[in-house]
């Protein structure tokens, strides 16, 4: 792509960072953490620990997407690096599973907020007409989708930070300590906090969105980084905040297995009516969310479709560069999740199968260090070889505990990238 197709600003790709990473995440995943641990300390510590191990990654991400720049993710890095089979069994599983599940996810949870102020309406219904919706405006004009993702983006920190504030100036909290106690040691290496580590890495997932977008931004090699680790060691600060805000606001046996934290702890925080009007607010948020992961996933489809010839068709644009065939396959899969699976199993199998792409995409940066030496980096990642090392063992431990704990779901998460394999060798025959 010439520099003339180079649109997008670090301001803008920051957005997506941002947008991408805060939403359905944390205002649903502390309910599902409370089933396991019902201790402070180690509550905060999985969102710290998310947060740095995500940082870890921005900062490996920067350096071979800066030194790499083409749109396309995992997809591309993978098969640049390694091997062709990996990098498309990445790019499928970042193009499905990667962003068309969490766009569905986005879009449950938003049917859920909405429903509970409005209960005549149907979740399925509202979050499949918003799926449709941004499926038409960011494949039918490239102007207003990326204003509205800029815009969307900043009511969105807006409504956390009045949050944030809100719950640290309400009278009647719960009684709670940061501090440690005795036990929590133990709980932070325990089974429980690892599955716990699933919720929270979906909750960070789309700390390398702007990787996804790297060819049509103004200057990646300086770009990428800037927008990877400012967004992501922002982000960090505001969930450990919120997070701390619902478990100061909400005695903890009303969040327990709900997914509405939000809401729930809004009640405690401005009252009944305040309660409906930010549970408003999070909806908003949600429809950024979804509006961010519904324009990133087609320009995936579009890279792969430039690669293999039986996928042609997705790399098709119009006279924006917009790659239309891929945003109505991107549809219909969206449309396939939403009618036919629930909000937990979706989650799951989405969390797994991310945690084993970009864990291959991280461990990939020695292979490009040892195979091209000579190769200019814009940008190296910090701590070099430890950053790296630290996020690729909390992974492995995370897969290790989750595959113990969550077995069925964990296969399904597993086999989703060996389907991938399968299809990318069944296709060669039709090269």
């Amino acid at each position: 792509m010439n520099s003339s197709g180079r649109h997008i600003s670090v301001w803008t790709a920051s957005a997506f960072v941002v947008s991408s990473m805060i939403g359905t995440g944390v205002f649903t995943s502390l309910g599902f953490q409370l089933k396991d641990i019902q201790s402070v300390f180690p509550l905060m510590m999985l969102w710290i620990v998310g947060g740095i191990v995500a940082l870890f990654g921005a900062l490996t991400y920067s350096e071979i997407g800066s030194a790499l720049p083409r749109s396309g993710g995992e997809y591309h890095l993978l098969s640049r690096i390694i091997h062709p089979s990996i990098g498309f069994a990445g790019g499928l599983v970042s193009a499905t599973v990667g962003f068309s599940a969490p766009a569905v996810l986005a879009a449950m949870a938003l049917g859920s907020y909405l429903t509970a102020l409005f209960p005549e309406l149907s979740p399925t219904l509202v979050g499949s007409v918003f799926i449709i919706m941004f499926h038409i405006l960011h494949g039918k004009k490239l102007y207003w989708g990326t204003i509205f993702q800029d815009w969307t983006t900043a009511i969105k920190i807006g409504l956390i930070l009045l949050f944030i504030i809100a719950g640290l100036l309400v009278s009647d909290v719960q009684p709670i300590s940061v501090l440690p106690k005795p036990g929590d040691g133990n709980m932070i290496l325990s089974s429980g906090f690892a599955v716990g580590l699933v919720w929270v890495s979906y909750a960070y997932t789309g700390w390398n969105s702007s990787v996804y977008i790297a060819g049509e931004m103004k200057e990646p090699e300086v770009d990428i980084p800037r927008s990877i680790l400012l967004s992501t060691s922002f982000v960090m600060l505001l969930y450990v905040l919120l997070n701390f805000i619902f478990l100061y606001t909400t005695p903890l046996q009303e969040l327990i297995g709900e997914v509405e934290v939000g809401y729930i702890s809004g009640q405690h925080v401005f009252g009944y009516k305040g309660a409906k009007v930010i549970a408003l607010g999070i909806s908003f948020l949600l429809i950024s969310t979804v509006s961010s992961y519904v324009y990133i996933g087609p320009r995936i489809m579009k890279t792969m479709g430039e690669d293999y010839k039986y996928l042609r068709l997705l790399s098709k644009t119009d006279d924006q560069g917009i790659p239309v065939y891929a945003f109505w396959v991107q549809l219909v899969i969206c449309l396939l999740f939403i009618l036919s699976s629930s909000f937990e199993q979706v989650l799951m199998y989405t969390g797994i199968s991310l945690i084993l792409t970009t864990t291959a995409t991280v461990f990939s940066v020695f292979i490009l260090r040892i195979k091209e030496p000579g190769l200019h980096r814009p940008y190296r990642t910090w701590g070099y070889p430890w950053t790296p090392i630290f996020f690729i063992l909390v992974n492995l431990w995370i897969l290790y505990y989750t595959f113990l704990e969550q077995t069925f779901e964990s296969i399904v998460g597993m086999g989703i990238v060996i389907l991938s394999f399968g299809l990318y060798y069944l296709g060669r025959n039709f090269k």
